[in-house]
């Protein structure tokens, strides 16, 4: 079995692993990166015609938003995930396409007047449509005969309704071997779902850091907190904006902003937003009683059984259209106004920052990881001044965070959860963290469970039986001003090119008058793009 990093390595997002035996190509993950690169990126390095099958282990942007350009560029095989993964990822890939090609038409609407290149999205909401089809629901705590000689199990790994940790069973040389992904571990006690499943058995073990390096403040009571930033806010006669991921964390301020309204634990009465239509459709489906019950814990699941509404209030209001988002703005009434995305990278948030960045009676609340390089963290870590829309902003808005309520299990947890597992653990790589928590966790890991942990680089490739490195990866670290990103467009050439090269040598015993003439046509093609 070879592993192969593609993504996440040294850094938080943008999840991709590939693994390699026989003639059997597999995918774990294949995320979409927010914020810059630390290490510059590696190609996918196969074609994905040639991709037998993708394992997904949560809806999350950064573990599923590249899977429509598999599809768009020739992929044919299964994409195995949770029904409630699967449930979530038909809205979210579709937000995501309709992000891009929004960004394309304004995009491109400049590049006319400025003479700029045009903008090419990575995918389409086309490209998604034909992407679902190929998604395949599983259950939690059952085994999937993929090949004959490798199966799988899902485990709830407590981090998103229908988030997983993967746990892989392959034979070489007719022994069994387990490999097992953690995915992201879910921290404890969160409302709406169970806490994480620990696992028991693997040889193997990727596990990922994004708090790797940091034990979760401790903890007070969500509701506590939310309340005190809440009176503290409208007492001061402002708006209360939160960037919050669209799927998971809007749901869980929606249950604590529910029994809040519900207990009438605050004096003041005022109107909650939830801006974004994928919030309002992902919202939808935590509602609906039928298809995702087994997902939920036993508090959720006896309020649900009660007839309770536990994502719903009095003075809840949903913006679908664009033009219900800026009449948010338009209102002077003290408001929560909820928002995607929640590292205010795109999306309608950013609308909202501009409205009330600058002002001194408002507060801007942080209720998830921020990743390096992006405009939350930015704000997070204290910027004065912010550039949106072509235009400054001053930083006078009260910045604030909830202590404890991160969807990430903590270090403290992560050792644990390894400790957990009963069988001998052979190697351990360590990933989704920035350099710092992953190499720091390395260290925790060798002292505490006595595996000496890998901390790959991108690129890093790995033969797991014969214990050997085959590839370093990438080591140099990008020069942040002269290293140009490469752009959606030529993410999607490089795919095709690997296509074009599986389609040559599946055509290795073709007819000499068919090669020919493939032969022909793409010289041809080089020919007119040789520069």
């Amino acid at each position: 079995m070879k592993i192969e990093f593609l993504g996440a390595a040294r850094e938080v997002t943008g999840s991709c692993t590939l693994l390699e035996f026989g003639k059997r190509k597999v995918l774990v993950d294949f995320g979409m990166e927010q914020g810059a690169d630390t290490y510059e990126n590696t190609p996918m390095p196969v074609s994905p015609v040639d991709i037998d099958c993708v394992l997904l282990t949560h809806a999350h942007i950064d573990h599923s938003g590249k899977l429509p350009t598999l599809v768009a560029n020739g992929f044919k095989g299964k994409i195995y995930a949770t029904g409630a993964t699967v449930k979530l990822c038909s809205i979210m890939l579709l937000d995501s396409a309709h992000i891009q090609e929004q960004e394309a038409f304004w995009r491109n609407k400049r590049a006319k007047r400025s003479g700029a290149k045009e903008y090419i999205p990575l995918y389409t909401a086309d490209d998604v449509q034909k992407t679902l089809p190929h998604f395949e629901n599983c259950d939690y705590n059952t085994e999937y005969q993929i090949f004959d000689d490798f199966k799988v199990r899902f485990i709830d790994a407590g981090h998103l309704l229908g988030s997983a940790s993967i746990e892989i069973t392959f034979f070489e040389d007719g022994e069994e071997h387990i490999l097992l992904f953690s995915g992201d571990i879910g921290n404890v006690d969160r409302p709406l779902i169970n806490d994480p499943t620990l696992p028991e058995r693997a040889e193997y073990v990727v596990i990922e850091s994004t708090y790797g390096n940091r034990l979760h403040e401790r903890r007070e009571d969500y509701s506590e907190q939310l309340i005190n930033i809440i009176d503290d806010t409208m007492a001061r006669g402002g708006n209360l904006v939160i960037p919050s991921f669209a799927v998971g964390r809007t749901q869980e301020l929606l249950y604590l902003l529910h029994f809040i309204k519900k207990e009438k634990l605050t004096k003041y009465d005022f109107p909650v937003y939830v801006d974004s239509p994928l919030c309002v459709e992902a919202t939808e489906i935590y509602s609906e009683k039928s298809e995702l019950m087994d997902y939920y814990d036993s508090e959720t699941l006896n309020y649900i059984n009660s007839g309770e509404n536990i994502l719903s209030f009095n003075g809840l209001k949903f913006a679908k259209t664009s033009e219900e988002s800026m009449a948010i703005n338009a209102d002077t009434t003290p408001k929560i106004i909820i928002s995607a995305s929640g590292m205010c990278e795109a999306g309608r948030i950013r609308h909202h920052l501009k409205h009330n960045l600058w002002r001194e009676d408002s507060t801007v609340l942080f209720v998830g990881y921020q990743a390096e390089g992006t405009l939350g963290r930015s704000v997070i870590e204290g910027a004065k001044e912010i550039k949106m829309f072509g235009e400054k902003i001053q930083v006078r808005a009260k910045i604030a965070t909830i202590k404890g309520i991160s969807g990430h299990a903590d270090q403290e947890h992560l050792i644990g959860w390894l400790k957990n597992i009963k069988t001998p653990i052979r190697t351990i790589f360590v990933n989704h963290g920035s350099e710092i928590s992953a190499e720091e966790f390395s260290e925790k890991v060798f002292d505490e469970v006595g595996v000496q942990a890998i901390v790959p680089y991108n690129g890093g490739t790995y033969d797991l039986l014969n214990d050997k490195c085959l590839a370093v990866g990438n080591t140099i670290k990008i020069e942040k001003k002269s290293y140009v990103k490469p752009s959606s467009a030529y993410e999607r050439l490089l795919l095709a090119g690997k296509r074009l090269m599986s389609v040559i040598e599946k055509n290795k015993q073709g007819a000499n008058k068919d090669l020919a003439k493939l032969t022909d046509k793409i010289n041809e093609l080089c020919n007119k793009w040789e520069r």
